[in-house]
């Protein structure tokens, strides 16, 4: 493999993936999502590896996918990006500057997302005369609100740190020679958990998020019971665990 995408491990459990392009901002050729996907299946085979902080070499996380790769006809390897949203451990995605249209949907595949003061954020499909297919129209609404989504996606204008962090975009706002360093911080707390607790939890949030409210409550009424259950012990009504 080329150094597209760098992989390190950075603390016990953790991958640090960082997209590594930056003569181009990163933006998403087929070789690069290639790479990023034998870079991701490589760090998962690993039964150790708890939690994955996805990032960018400055100056950008990622401009998009590679207009001069569309003009080519180049087939771009759509199944990675499906692979990062299926993944089966949180992934924390570390925004150190801008993110755009599918730079902004690999942001969105992501469990949650911390920036930095340079993270930018914009939707620029309809300013192209294109529609999304990685799932914008589906998680931007789900990280901010149909309103601000459809703000965001209908105007094409960027969105910057400290809209992001108010509207949800991300989480925490930190200093950037910080960004990093806070995004392994959290992964690694992420790897310290009960891995089946830790993993029947964000299966819940999951339902949540594509589901109906009703089917997450009965999702996580039935998950209760289970664990209840292994444990041998009676389930208590209004209780989410033991004590």
């Amino acid at each position: 493999m080329s150094d597209l995408v760098t992989a390190e491990r950075p603390e016990p459990g953790v991958l640090l993936l960082t997209l590594n392009r930056p003569d181009k901002r990163n933006a998403l050729s087929a070789a690069l999502l290639t790479e990023l996907g034998a870079r991701w299946a490589a760090g998962l085979a690993d039964s150790a590896t708890r939690a994955v902080v996805l990032t960018g070499t400055d100056p950008a996380f990622s401009a998009g996918v590679d207009l001069d790769g569309i003009a080519a006809g180049t087939a771009f390897p759509e199944e990675v990006v499906r692979q990062l949203q299926a993944s089966p451990v949180p992934v924390i995605g570390a925004i150190n500057g801008p993110a755009i249209t599918g730079g902004l949907e690999l942001a969105l595949s992501c469990d949650f997302r911390i920036g930095s003061e340079r993270a930018r954020f914009a939707d620029t499909h309809a300013r192209m005369g294109v529609t999304p297919g990685w799932g914008m129209t589906a998680r931007l609404p789900q990280a901010v609100g149909p309103a601000w989504a459809r703000q965001i996606s209908l105007t094409g204008a960027f969105v910057d740190a400290e809209t992001a962090l108010r509207i949800g975009l991300i989480n925490e706002l930190v200093p950037h020679e910080r960004l990093t360093d806070r995004a392994v911080e959290l992964a690694a707390l992420i790897a310290r958990t009960v891995p089946k607790a830790a993993g029947r939890i964000r299966d819940l949030y999951n339902v949540a998020r594509d589901g109906s409210g009703a089917q997450a409550l009965d999702a996580e009424a039935r998950v209760m019971q289970d664990t209840w259950a292994e444990l041998d012990r009676p389930a208590v009504v209004g209780r989410s665990g033991p004590a």
